[in-house]
């Protein structure tokens, strides 16, 4: 029996992070003969696998589609899924617009109530509540994307899961620095969600991109202190223009920012979903991370009875890291070659994203110096780390202007 979690024993232990889909109703079923035991590769061991058509998984979403951004990018993943593995409709059940505090714990508790032999939830913010439901509920297997917790928690059940997302970031970059050396302008300007690491990760790649090509590009950020609000961003995104950023990118959840450059004649970069055709004018190219290949990897596993990894994180190479189209009606001249080059380096493992030489300071006050030659690995689960980014350092040429 699939035990409840209580959302007041939890109420104190909320932490923030990396945020990102119609409640349904489904046929349940149940899974008495799984059992779990620790793998030697580090994920769990699956005892017995789950026959195809008695599967139910749940997912736990932040927002829902409509916001044509993360949780957009989130449901193409599911919708791969059920497509590789001919799940029907009613064996996914998912939860959209879940706030990152009890709302969580309600909504995991329906999803156990509905019998979900492997719950996936989306966004970091739902971290607290996953490990305590994976802690009472060892029969169920949950996957928290983004999160950290899994191998420090000793939980056979609990897994984490992200992607290299910082290399698709560096290659919008230099979308964006060839740009800049075409327009003459080289201030470049990031609306970012949280001062939390992945995002962090992420606007330095995307600089380190633009600066390979434009050496001369500096950049502003400001944070919104919320994953998916239209309207701030858009407000966000216009303040960054108006301190004279001609190329603005985003880890944020809507096409606002897009949108607002296009109206102030300036440039976008996007995240996670293709923005042209919200601003044909103005948006450039969009990199995301395509999560159907780790639901259909994790949920292939429960069909099998083989181990889900307790952090899985794959990158471009490997196809889990995806460039939209560019838009070369607007992109400079030149700037198709220079993408298709660096693709090739990141597949081929000789680009490294961190590089040497670099400075950074982050706010423990801890300095990163890394010498020619020298590299930051983020993401590096071959070395035991977390499958989450935690390059936390703000390097020289990035400006943090403030919050909204």
């Amino acid at each position: 029996m699939k035990k409840r979690i209580f959302a007041l024993l939890l109420a104190g232990a909320m932490i923030f992070g990396l945020a990102a889909c119609s409640n349904g109703e489904t046929e349940t079923s149940t899974n008495p003969d799984t059992q779990t035991s620790t793998a030697p590769n580090g994920g769990d061991e699956t005892t017995g696998g789950i026959a195809k058509e008695d599967l139910v998984v749940g997912f736990v979403h932040v927002g829902d589609e409509s916001d044509m951004g993360y949780t957009y990018n989130m449901v193409q993943g599911v919708k791969e899924m059920q497509a590789n593995l001919g799940l029907s409709d009613d064996q996914i059940i998912t939860k959209y617009n879940v706030t990152e505090d009890d709302a969580c714990a309600d909504a995991i508790n329906e999803l156990l109530d509905a019998e979900c032999d492997i719950i996936i939830a989306t966004s970091f913010g739902f971290g607290p509540y996953v490990v305590q439901a994976a802690r009472d509920n060892p029969e169920v297997q949950f996957c928290h994307l983004t999160g950290t917790d899994a191998a420090s928690s000793g939980l056979s059940n609990l897994h984490n899961a992200f992607a290299d997302i910082y290399q698709g970031r560096y290659l919008a970059g230099i979308v964006a620095g060839m740009k800049s050396l075409e327009t003459g302008n080289n201030k470049l300007g990031y609306v970012g969600a949280y001062p939390y690491a992945e995002v962090i990760s992420g606007y330095t790649a995307f600089y380190l991109g633009a600066k390979s090509v434009n050496p001369d590009v500096t950049m502003d950020v400001i944070y919104t202190n919320t994953w998916n609000n239209a309207s701030l961003e858009s407000q966000t995104a216009q303040a960054l223009i108006d301190r004279g950023c001609g190329i603005v990118s985003q880890h944020s959840d809507s096409t606002g920012p897009a949108t607002t450059a296009e109206a102030a004649g300036a440039f976008q970069v996007g995240y996670n979903s293709d923005m042209i055709s919200a601003a044909p004018g103005a948006s450039l190219i969009s990199t995301r991370i395509d999560f159907g290949i780790y639901f259909t990897e994790a949920v292939q596993a429960m069909i099998d009875g083989t181990a889900i990894p307790t952090d899985w994180c794959k990158g471009y190479g490997d196809g889990a890291v995806v460039m939209t189209e560019l838009n070369e009606a607007i992109a400079a001249e030149g700037t198709a070659e220079a993408l298709a080059e660096a693709e090739a380096a990141l597949a081929d493992g000789s680009l490294q994203v961190f590089a040497g030489p670099l400075h950074g300071v982050n706010s423990a006050g801890d300095e990163l110096n890394l010498a020619e030659g020298e590299t930051f690995v983020e993401s590096d689960v071959a070395s035991g780390k977390t499958s989450a980014p935690y390059f936390d350092y703000i390097v020289d040429g990035i400006t943090v202007v403030g919050e909204q």
